[in-house]
């Protein structure tokens, strides 16, 4: 077995006083909470990966879809939660305790608080698994959990830092080796991402709406959204791939200066680049190119950590022939490096016109959750596995097998996707000579790609054979043996060497982040040109202090960095300087959004009281998740949908509903397209007006209710955030409700259609009536139901 230390080779940091005695001491750590958090990993990976199979068969098979709480809708946000929290949520947590007491050589200090946040993360899942498909959600990427459940995620994720940090405190190692960096980063920017994203002001149990809206929210979602990827699918998961890489390969890191640019290089521009989910929308252009800029910029440091991974595999090809581990790790490399290379290729504007909204999108983000974190968890886990339970692997042929049915697998999911993505993008934009689009209705694009959604789901299920494969194998390896905790012999350190304080206030380091972060300070209280200017000046500042600080280091010397790695706070407090200098400047066009807003409230109206019931059984049902609320300012897409949206169209919206990806059109300018009795009909049976739909059918919206006690309720919710009403219209809030609904119900009748005026099917027409009306909606045509759609 390897010896359990510190993969890179690295000089001295604290003197040894002769003086001293030195005391031996055996330490043995906590390994029972890495198993199991490494066990829930790969039951959940396995449910996750399942239900992404259910919703991919689903899209090419409408007939999957079983109202109301397994359609694609319910079932879809309940995929990406059950794989990034639960699938990789455990997996990093195995990853960072097992790790973290060896690379600090301590063990857990509080193995009570261990146990609450192994439970309490389950927990937090059930809850999701429950809740999302019931129709709770607040319909925002990656965050969709109610309020009950945020703030338990955020209680279990302060007992995992208190936890963490202590044990940092608590260390006899007092050198803190990169991957701990990359914990830290991961801690400290997940709770303010949290946070800030989650803000919402409660209605009932498990209802809430956003505090922002509009532009507002998207801005906030997003760089949410970007970073929860960044620093809870990609920085722990790096940290781990610093550990577990050289363990596996018995060799040290490539360059431990490569590491440190790489990380501070990371932290500090993935923060900015959240915009470029927004680029070509209402969106101010220039907010879209600061988000552009950055993430062309973010190629390079991930770039630097993937050349590092390789580079340290240098010499040891032939192990990787011949350890499964290993071969999951440098594959997982390598996908790690084609998606941050296809991100910023996404980033640019001209790319991103074709592709967003397109099935590219979803190949781009299961490359990186397939490829780069269900690989790089497959790797840990092969290689934890034998030592947390004293045994060989059960099989390394199955393990294999394994690596080769997902790497299959992963393809034929990516190219699919590459292939439906730019299929779908060139056929919504073709035009011919008169300037007419070549395919005006929305299904013929559906009906292009269909073939490209089977292989999806073939490429998925094989993903999902090899979760079975690898949790069949670590099963039998755990069963064949029992559980070992790992030990150390420590020699407990003499005290540290002194280091002048000025040594480390006046330092490069400390002097370069003061420039930068007033230079971010002084933006934020400038104009546009100034802050320009001083944009400029931080990054000129941080580019020149680097080459200082590394034109400066001589063999034998003590960087400047070495001291931060001895020192756990002082490191915590720059890593939180550099990941809020992005934060908070990418956060400052909401407030020149809501000025823009201000000046654009003389065009839009909140919504009425039946539309606001009719938007949450939108929400309620995951209609966000196939159709987008945002016409691009493209002349294709007038064509196709009307005039551009402007801000003022969803300044309204808590929370925004401009979309991530289209499996059918876009809605922004639906209101008064269609009569009430084409929207009655599609909702009962898509495929009767709109022939090929892959859209479920929802005839329960006849027969359930609207509950129109609660509209009062939540009327005044929205005024508390915003929302312009007054008090005649929470009060009056019934009575239009029932107004409005008598209107619809009138019309429907005249087509010997009877519905209930409580019904959700009229509160969900009100709705897509009312969007894209600023003025009060004109009564709906009459006219016969149209198969065009």
């Amino acid at each position: 077995m390897i010896a359990e230390e510190s993969a890179v080779e690295r000089p001295a940091l604290y003197a040894v006083d002769p003086k001293q005695e030195l005391q031996k001491m055996t330490i043995v750590y906590n390994d029972g909470i890495a198993r199991a958090f490494l066990g829930a990993s790969v039951v959940w990976g396995i449910v996750g990966m399942l239900v992404g199979a259910i919703v991919a068969l689903q899209l090419a098979w409408w007939p999957a879809n079983v109202a109301p709480y397994l359609t694609f809708g319910r079932l879809r946000p309940l995929h990406t939660n059950a794989v990034i929290f639960a699938f990789v949520g455990n997996m990093i947590f195995a990853g960072i305790y097992h790790s973290t007491q060896r690379l600090v050589k301590a063990c857990l200090p509080s193995d009570f608080l261990a146990k609450v946040h192994f439970w309490g993360w389950q927990a937090i899942i059930v809850a999701a698994a429950v809740t999302l498909p019931l129709g709770f959600t607040q319909a925002k990427e990656y965050a969709e959990l109610e309020w009950p459940i945020d703030i338990a995620i955020t209680l279990i994720w302060v007992v995992f830092a208190v936890n963490f940090f202590w044990l940092l405190a608590r260390r006899t190692e007092k050198h803190l080796y990169v991957a701990i960096w990359f914990y830290i980063a991961t801690i400290v920017t997940v709770a303010v991402l949290h946070i800030v994203n989650s803000l919402a002001i409660p209605v009932f149990g498990l209802k809430s709406y956003s505090i922002y809206g509009g532009a507002q929210d998207a801005l906030v979602q997003w760089w949410y959204g970007h970073n929860a990827v960044a620093f809870f699918l990609t920085t722990p998961v790096l940290g781990i791939m610093y550990y577990y890489l050289p363990k596996a390969a018995d060799r040290p890191v490539y360059s431990y200066r490569l590491s440190i640019v790489h990380f501070w290089a990371l932290i500090f521009v993935y923060i900015w680049a959240g915009p470029h989910h927004l680029l070509n929308t209402a969106l101010p252009d220039w907010a879209q190119t600061l988000g552009m800029v950055f993430s062309v910029m973010l190629w390079a440091p991930s770039w630097g950590g993937m050349l590092n991974g390789l580079f340290t595999l240098k010499g040891a090809w032939a192990k990787v022939k011949s350890e499964p581990e290993l071969k999951f790790f440098a594959t997982a490399l390598t996908f790690y490096g084609m998606a941050t290379f296809e991100g910023p290729l996404l980033s640019i504007k001209k790319v991103s016109a074709l592709a967003h909204y397109t099935d590219w999108i979803i190949g781009h983000v299961h490359a990186g959750a397939l490829g780069w974190n269900g690989f790089m968890a497959a790797g840990m886990f092969y290689w934890m596995a034998p030592r947390l339970w004293g045994r060989p692997l059960h099989s390394k042929k199955l393990a294999d097998l394994h690596f080769y049915v997902g790497t299959v697998g992963i393809l034929l999911y990516v190219v699919a996707m590459w292939v439906s993505g730019i299929t779908q993008g060139l056929m919504w934009r073709a035009t011919d000579a008169q300037g007419a689009l070549v395919y005006p209705n929305f299904v013929e694009t559906l009906l292009a790609i269909r073939p490209m959604y089977w292989m999806r789901l073939v490429g998925g299920t094989l993903y999902l054979v090899g979760m079975i494969l690898m949790g069949y194998n670590l099963a039998r390896t755990a069963r064949a043996g029992k559980p070992v905790d790992g030990t150390a012999e420590i020699v407990v350190r003499a005290r540290r060497a002194d280091v002048p304080w000025k040594a480390i206030v006046f330092d490069t380091p400390v002097v370069v982040i003061a420039i930068v972060g007033g230079c971010v300070a002084v933006m934020l209280a400038t104009n546009w040109y100034a802050a320009v200017f001083f944009a400029v000046t931080a990054i000129f500042a941080a580019i020149m202090g680097t080459l200082v600080l590394h034109a400066r280091a001589a063999p034998g010397e003590y960087p400047w960095h070495r001291v931060l790695e001895g020192r756990a706070l002082l490191f915590t407090v720059f890593t939180v300087i550099a990941v809020l200098a992005g934060g908070v400047a990418e956060l400052v066009p909401s407030l020149v959004i809501r000025q823009t807003d201000a000046a654009a409230a003389s065009e839009a109206h909140p919504y009425r009281a039946l539309e606001l019931e009719g938007r949450d059984i939108y929400i309620r049902e995951g209609c966000f998740n196939c159709h987008s609320q945002m016409i691009r300012p493209f002349d294709f897409e007038a064509k196709r949908y009307g005039p551009a949206s402007t801000l003022s169209d969803s300044m309204y919206d808590h929370p925004f509903q401009w979309g991530s990806k289209r499996t059918g059109p876009d809605l922004a300018r639906l209101g008064g397209k269609y009569p009430n009795l084409w929207h009655y009909k599609h909702m009962l049976d898509p495929r009767s007006v709109t022939e090929a739909s892959n859209m479920p059918a929802y005839p329960g919206l006849v027969t359930s209710r609207v509950d129109a006690s609660r509209t009062e309720a939540k009327v005044r919710a929205m005024r508390s955030i915003g929302v312009p009403y007054t008090e005649k219209d929470i009060h009056g809030a019934a009575e239009d409700e029932s107004h409005q609904a008598a209107l619809i119900v009138s019309d429907l009748a005249a087509e010997r259609i009877d519905v209930a005026p409580d019904s959700e099917m009229v509160a969900l027409i009100a709705f897509l009536q009312r969007l894209g009306v600023h003025a009060e909606p004109a009564p709906p045509p009459t006219q016969n139901v149209s198969l065009a759609h």
